[in-house]
C-alpha cells in the first residue's frame, strides 16, 4: 500500500474505510477518515488490510495549445486556495504551479483565453507575504505588462492579505498601461461549492477589457451569478469565509461581469500603449495602530525609539481618541514623535464613512500636533500607501502633500451638494 491509496483496514472490533497518508512514525499508519480527521493506528492493531482505489495512477498530460483567434493573457501565481488541489499523500493541498495544471482544473479559462505567460514568483499562504513579495510580485507583472502580445495580467492569491497585495500593486505600478486583476477563491475547485472557476472566468474578462487598473475580482454574492470588479485601493475583506468575501469600501464596485460581458459602473483609467513603469522603493518601518479603549500613549513613544518612521493609527469616529487625562498624554506623545520626523497618520476605525477632526474638540487638538487625517483612505491601504511614500526619499518635504495626494483611487473626494 502507497500513500493516498484508498484501504479497508481491518481491526479487531471493526472495518475503517480511509485514505492512507505518510507517516513519519513506522511504528503508525496515518489514515484521513471520511469525516475528514486524521487519525493514527498502531500497526499492531490493524489485522488485515486491501487497497480499494489505488492513487498511484499515471497522469496524462496535458497539452498546451495555442488556439488560433483567441487573445493572450499573462497568468501569475503567488498561492492560495484557488491555486491549490486536494493532495491524498498530505492529506492536505498542493500547489498548482503549471499551465498544465491550471488547464486540467480549470479548462473554463482556456477555451476564453491562451495563457501566453506562467510565472510563479513564489508559493506562499497571503498570511506569510511580506513587502519584498509585494516588490517581487510587481516586478513579474511589470514585465508581463510590457509585454506587447499579452493583452492583461490575472494574480492569483491567498484571501487573508489580498487587499494588502491590491493596495501594493496600485502604487508600485505606474502608468499602468493594461489591466491587473488579482482574483481567489475561498473554497477549492475540488469542492462542489467551489467560487474559483467564476471567479478566474470574470478575472480573465477584466484582463481583456479596456480598464487599466489593479482590481481585485470575485463572487458579487452568495450565488454563481456574476462577479464584481472593485478598486484595488478601496477593497476589504469583510468576511472570513462567504464567497463574496470582498467588498468596495466608501465607494460602488467598479464592474459588474460575467464570464462573457461586462458593464462598467464607475468611470475608470483606459488601458494604453505606453510602458508600465516599476517603483517599488518601500521603507518597512511603519506600523498599523488600531487604538483601543484605555490604550496608553506608550505606544507611540514604543514606534519612536525603535526607529519607525511612519504610523497610521486607527481612531474613533469621525477622528477622536479619548478626552480628558488620556488625551493630556497623547497630545504631547504625537507632538515629539512628529518633531522627531515621525510621519504619523489617521485612519477611520469604523471602516465605512471619511475622517472629520473639527466636528468634535478632541479631534481638533489631535489635528494641532500635525497628525494627516487620511478622509476616507482604508487603514490597510494607508499602512502601504505610507510605507510606499517614506521609501521615496526625494519626498520627505512633501510626505504630507503626498499622502493625500489621490494617486491610485484611494481617496474618494467629498461631495456635497
Amino acid at each position: 500500500m502507497n500513500s493516498g491509496d484508498y484501504v479497508r483496514l481491518r481491526l479487531a472490533r471493526e472495518e475503517l474505510e480511509c485514505t492512507l497518508l505518510e507517516s513519519y512514525d513506522s511504528s503508525v499508519v496515518l489514515v484521513k477518515l471520511a469525516s475528514g480527521y486524521n487519525i493514527g493506528i498502531p500497526k499492531e492493531h490493524i489485522l488485515g488490510s486491501e487497497v480499494i482505489r489505488s492513487a498511484h495512477v499515471e497522469k496524462k498530460s496535458v497539452p498546451l495549445v495555442q488556439k488560433k483567434g483567441l487573445p493572450c493573457i499573462g497568468l501569475v501565481v503567488t498561492g492560495g486556495t484557488i491555486a491549490s488541489s486536494i493532495d491524498s499523500k498530505k492529506g492536505g493541498v498542493s500547489p498548482l504551479t503549471s499551465v498544465e495544471d491550471f488547464s486540467r482544473f480549470y479548462p473554463q479559462l482556456f477555451e476564453r483565453v491562451n495563457v501566453k505567460r506562467l510565472e510563479v514568483p513564489f508559493t506562499k499562504f497571503s498570511e506569510n507575504m511580506t513587502p519584498e513579495d509585494w516588490i517581487t510580485l510587481a516586478g513579474a507583472v511589470q514585465e508581463m505588462l510590457n509585454d506587447s502580445t499579452i493583452n492583461g495580467v490575472i494574480v492569483t492569491h491567498g484571501t487573508d492579505t489580498l487587499h494588502y497585495t491590491a493596495a501594493a500593486l496600485s502604487f508600485f505600478l505606474r502608468e499602468l498601461s493594461k489591466p491587473v486583476v488579482l482574483t481567489y477563491s475561498q473554497r477549492s475547485i475540488d469542492r462542489g461549492s467551489s467560487d474559483a472557476t467564476l471567479n478566474l472566468a470574470c478575472a480573465a474578462r477584466v484582463a481583456l477589457s479596456d480598464c487599466a487598473e489593479v482590481v481585485l475580482v470575485g463572487h458579487a454574492n452568495l450565488d454563481d451569478d456574476y462577479c464584481y470588479a472593485l478598486r484595488g485601493t478601496k477593497v476589504r475583506k469583510l468576511h472570513s469565509s462567504r464567497r463574496d468575501a470582498f467588498k468596495s469600501v466608501n465607494i460602488g464596485p467598479l464592474a459588474r461581469v460575467w464570464p462573457n460581458t461586462i458593464e462598467f459602473l464607475e468611470p475608470f483609467k483606459a488601458r494604453h500603449t505606453g510602458k508600465t513603469e516599476l517603483d517599488v522603493l518601500f521603507n518597512d518601518k511603519v506600523a498599523l495602530v488600531k487604538y483601543y479603549p484605555g490604550q496608553s500613549s506608550d505606544i507611540i513613544d514604543y514606534y519612536r525609539m525603535h526607529g519607525y518612521k511612519g504610523l497610521v493609527i486607527e481612531v474613533l469616529g469621525l477622528g477622536n481618541l479619548p478626552a480628558g487625562e488620556s488625551l493630556i498624554s497623547w497630545v504631547p506623545a504625537l507632538k515629539k514623535a512628529i518633531r522627531e520626523g515621525m510621519l504619523v497618520c489617521a485612519a477611520a476605525q469604523t471602516i465605512y464613512g471619511r475622517l472629520n477632526p473639527f466636528v468634535y474638540s478632541t479631534g481638533r487638538e489631535l489635528e494641532k500636533t500635525g497628525i494627516i487625517f487620511l478622509e476616507d483612505m482604508l487603514a490597510e491601504t494607508a499602512f502601504v500607501k505610507l510605507g510606499w511614500v517614506l521609501g521615496h526619499r526625494g519626498w520627505k518635504e512633501k510626505a504630507r502633500e503626498k499622502m493625500l495626494e489621490n494617486v491610485a483611487g484611494e481617496l474618494h473626494p467629498l461631495i456635497t451638494a
